[in-house]
């Protein structure tokens, strides 16, 4: 319960790895806000965490739904303690075949996403030096591999841009910090070790050949 009372709003929270950090938070005691296009099935975390636990239909790559959602978590947590940009996908292929449609889908989710939450939620943060914002890098970011161009570069974008905010915010007390996960056994890295040809590749990189526990 080291988080008992705390607010914390986890966007892409209710599937994937970020299902596994609204558990964790709960688990922990704060009251949660999962932000997400669809709730999938968070309904039983309210069956475990009764009240502490919300969910609110939204779009991180469209301003006004990251606005409603930021009005509705002030409504219903009375206030935000901490953020994290967890909301996230990905649009495999290499940069000859890849549409530019996906490139932009996983731009606009992965970095402009980022950079909408964070701007909306700022000024809401708990002051007193106890605001914080976590966003989500990737193990990729910093090692290239073939296929993976736009969410890759993604997300390297969001390591400078957690860089730059944490320069911002720092003096109004708000700490800015990222996550580089490596592969889970949840949303994506589940994923790829579901298809063993590419599940090989990516096994002979990890130091103890298997997924991580989220």
């Amino acid at each position: 319960m080291r988080l008992a009372g705390k607010r914390i709003v986890v966007t892409g929270g209710t599937r994937g790895l970020g299902r596994a950090l609204t558990e964790r938070f709960l688990h922990e005691g704060a009251r949660v806000m999962c932000a997400a296009r669809n709730p999938y099935d968070i309904k039983e975390l309210d069956d475990i965490h009764p009240g502490r636990v919300h969910y609110h239909s939204a779009d991180v790559t469209d301003e006004q739904s990251v606005a409603e959602l930021t009005q509705a978590t002030l409504a219903v947590l009375g206030g935000a303690d901490v953020l994290v940009c967890n909301a996230g996908v990905s649009r495999d292929g290499k940069i000859g075949a890849l549409s530019l449609t996906d490139w932009q889908d996983t731009v606009a989710t992965n970095l402009t996403g980022v950079f909408l939450t964070t701007r909306a939620f700022a000024p809401h943060l708990s002051a007193g030096g106890q605001g914080r914002i976590i966003t989500m890098s990737s193990c990729v970011a910093t090692r290239p591999t073939a296929g993976a161009a736009a969410y890759g570069a993604s997300k390297a974008a969001v390591e400078t841009f957690t860089r730059t905010a944490s320069v911002e915010l720092g003096p109004s007390g708000v700490t800015v910090n990222c996550l580089a996960p490596g592969y889970f056994d949840e949303g994506m890295g589940k994923q790829v070790a579901a298809n063993p040809a590419l599940w090989e590749r990516y096994r002979k990189r990890l130091v103890q050949g298997r997924l991580g526990d989220p």
